[in-house]
């Protein structure tokens, strides 16, 4: 039996969490010297003693756990973990039965009820990213349900919590038949090399599912197009499958030419056709003005952090001036599309780094679609922090 331990809310927070706000965090736990071992289940009250909910302890960024019921009498069991992940299959009823569609997220952490881990789905496999130690004490729960309630060929898992929150490198198996690697997975008819034993990464980002069909079937035709910080390669798949007369896509990492050849190949495109460099992306920048070149669209989807020799590469002290980048080598007309996953900030907060950069080029722009995470990456208002994808597609109006 998992032991349970109290926990006090300072009184300023209670509110917070009696509206439905599932993260624990530090400066709102009166005795967090109770907190000891990871895993162990919490009662949680106000300062008053009245019940605010139940949990567990798991350190996972500035979180110490999660609430994850606030019925005093439901037990955080079997049962409770069978109910919450037959609930979640039944929301992507709909992705199951899609046979252009491959690839989704099953299980999104505290949009389905339980912070600490998300399940995607990949043409028969499912792989599990744990983000604390407390939750991975659960381990067997979960696997006990996927069990009962699915069909798999096997099941891998990432467990993303080491002494710096990284991912623990190891072959991620856990159960059924090991996979025969890459397997292909389908994204709206499109085709992903995906590497579930390599890895803390895949091979996509599936919470890009929509702005990436929205680059083929309404932005690329005859368009040339920049993909930074391009990882595999996935937006300038479909921009070229989309009618791009040219992609161009930069990425630091050495890996990154291979994986792009690779993602161009398994959808029978001439990847020879395009143009994949493996170089700072800042740099590139400055290789596109010395060289006078434009792009009628670049693509930003940088990560939060990121560090080279030369550049050090923050979302929330330099994505304005990333925009300003951008602008300066996009042809008038042409589009950028901006991207963040970055948690810290809104969607609000995000519109005004666009409205700067523009303003500092003396430029002008059009809104011409937005888009946060797509249905599979369930949310909840209380949350709003989970719902951390921020895209803006824009025009760059003729000055």
């Amino acid at each position: 039996m998992i032991s349970e331990t109290t926990v006090t809310i300072k009184s300023k927070f209670s509110n917070k969490f009696s509206s439905g706000y599932p993260l624990l965090f530090k400066d709102a736990i009166l005795n967090l010297q109770d907190l000891q071992e990871e895993g162990t289940l919490l009662k949680v009250i106000d300062d008053k003693g009245r019940f605010i909910g139940k949990g567990y302890y798991g350190e996972q960024n500035k979180g110490y756990g999660w609430i994850l019921t606030q019925k005093e009498h439901e037990a955080i069991d079997q049962d409770f973990f069978d109910r919450k992940i037959q609930d979640a299959l039944d929301f992507r009823s709909s992705f199951f039965n899609d046979p252009n569609t491959t690839a989704f997220r099953v299980f999104n952490g505290e949009g389905d009820g339980i912070g600490g881990f998300t399940i995607d789905y990949f043409d028969g496999y499912y792989v599990i990213n744990w983000y604390s130690e407390g939750i991975y004490t659960f381990k067997e729960n979960v696997l006990e349900s996927l069990d009962r309630l699915v069909e798999y060929k096997a099941i891998y898992q990432k467990k993303r919590f080491d002494q710096k929150g990284q991912y623990m490198d190891e072959d991620d198996f856990v159960t059924g038949e090991r996979g025969e690697f890459p397997i292909i997975v389908k994204e709206n008819g499109v085709n992903f090399s995906v590497y579930l034993n390599d890895g803390a990464m895949v091979g996509v980002f599936l919470d890009q599912r929509e702005v990436r069909k929205a680059i083929r079937d309404q932005y690329s035709n005859g368009k040339t197009v920049l993909n930074t910080f391009s990882y595999t390669g996935a937006f300038s798949v479909f921009a070229a499958l989309g009618g791009s007369s040219k992609t161009t896509s930069v990425d630091l990492a050495k890996r990154s030419l291979s994986k792009t050849i690779e993602q161009f190949s398994v959808n029978g495109i001439d990847y020879e056709a395009h143009d994949i460099r493996v170089m700072d992306v800042f740099n590139y920048f400055k290789y596109v003005k010395r060289n006078n070149l434009k792009f009628d669209m670049v693509i930003l989807d940088p990560p939060s952090f990121a560090r080279s020799k030369k550049h050090r590469f923050s979302v929330a002290k330099d994505y304005k001036d990333l925009l300003k980048e951008a602008i300066a080598i996009t042809e008038d007309n042409g589009t950028i599309v901006a991207s963040t996953n970055y948690a810290g900030f809104d969607m609000k907060k995000f519109k005004q780094f666009i409205v700067q950069a523009f303003k500092e080029m003396n430029g002008s722009y059009k809104l011409l679609n937005e888009f946060s995470l797509p249905k599979d990456f369930k949310t909840i208002k209380a949350f709003p922090e989970g719902d951390y994808l921020k895209v803006a597609i824009i025009k760059k109006i003729k000055g």
